[in-house]
């Protein structure tokens, strides 16, 4: 099986090509660059290296969300145009999922974290359990000081993984008794993680038809929320 997967989540972006469950290949760019600019050439770039075409993938993934909406959008677009052009199915994934696969292999609970600003992250807590990822609750976004009652529960590790581990370490870590930031090289969201997540997806026969898929965002976008203020004060006005 074939795995191409997206992720643009965040400011970074990436592609990745797993086959059977193993990576094969991966580009990823953390240069500021717009990924409406890079995305698709790393995917071309990463398959004519490859010597592969579209035709020759089994399914397409992508970072459906939470994240940058722009960001998402982008992924989104770019995967679905793959699938549409060679006739493919999708998976997509939970962008808080596919980071946690940065860490299956650290003892203890892994709390994925993304900057949702308004003094929120999105988060999800999970486990890894014999290389496969335990999810511990729903994807939701939480301010930092709800995130730090959750995990004022757990008395093992406490691994931050994500764009937004450096924010939530350095707010919470001294509240919690084992703190741990996940290094670098693993702490950012990958494509890896996310056709990870996707292959084992698709062998428990998930798999979807991409016009049928909507993003994730957790929450209204800003201008979604300035809109329903504006409409909330007029009511008010009316009454």
């Amino acid at each position: 099986m074939r795995i191409l997967a997206f992720e643009s989540s965040a400011k970074a972006a990436s592609v990745a090509l797993l086959t059977d469950g193993v990576l094969t290949a991966e580009s990823y760019q953390n240069d500021g660059q717009t990924h409406s600019r890079t995305m698709m050439k790393l995917a071309a770039d990463l398959l004519d290296t490859c010597g592969l075409s579209p035709a020759q993938l089994d399914l397409v993934a992508w970072a459906n969300g939470p994240g940058s909406f722009t960001g998402v959008r982008i992924g989104a677009a770019a995967a679905k145009g793959l699938c549409w052009g060679a006739e493919l199915p999708c998976v997509p994934v939970s962008t808080l999922e596919a980071m946690a696969w940065n860490a299956v292999d650290l003892p203890g609970v892994i709390c994925c974290c993304m900057d949702a600003r308004r003094s929120q992250v999105y988060n999800a807590l999970f486990r890894g359990e014999n290389g496969k990822i335990l999810r511990l609750c729903p994807d939701r976004a939480i301010s930092l000081e709800e995130l730090a009652e959750d995990l004022r529960s757990f008395d093992e590790p406490i691994w931050f993984v994500g764009d937004g581990a450096v924010l939530a370490f350095e707010a919470l870590g001294a509240e919690l008794v084992t703190p741990r930031i996940v290094h670098e090289k693993n702490r950012q969201q990958r494509a890896s993680g996310v056709a990870l997540a996707a292959y084992e997806a698709a062998r428990q026969g998930i798999r979807q038809d991409p016009s049928a898929v909507t993003p994730n965002y957790l929450r209204l976008s800003q201008a979604e929320r300035e809109r329903l203020e504006r409409d909330n004060a007029q009511k008010g006005d009316n009454h």
